[in-house]
């Protein structure tokens, strides 16, 4: 079971006080957008082994988006920080380096 904190409200509590929404980071394609742009947004999702982040919202709380750091293999969660932000924050890169050398950050098209 995943263990996250909220980073607005400061409560840490297991998965199911939040809800999942997906991949964080990505360019959101919409009305006016090409069909090969919207195809893509919809259907193409990377679904690594390993580093991933996610969406997530604190459904049973203060109802707040925020993003995740976790690895899909161990379930570590690396760190938690707020939606609005469009990379990381650098203590929660220089953790996921500590642990998976050779990691770098990708960037979201």
């Amino acid at each position: 079971m995943l263990i996250l904190e909220c980073p607005y409200c400061g409560v840490k509590g297991e998965e199911t006080e939040f809800a999942g929404g997906g991949e964080a980071h990505l360019k959101r394609f919409g009305p006016g957008s090409s069909d090969d742009e919207f195809h893509g947004y919809l259907f193409s999702k990377v679904n690594p082994k390993g580093v991933h982040f996610e969406r997530w919202r604190h459904a049973h709380g203060c109802g707040k988006w925020f993003h995740a750091a976790r690895d899909t293999i161990t379930l570590e969660v690396y760190g938690t920080y707020p939606a609005q932000t469009t990379e990381p924050p650098k203590d929660i890169k220089d953790k996921i380096s500590a642990k998976r050398p050779g990691w770098s950050w990708r960037e979201f098209a």
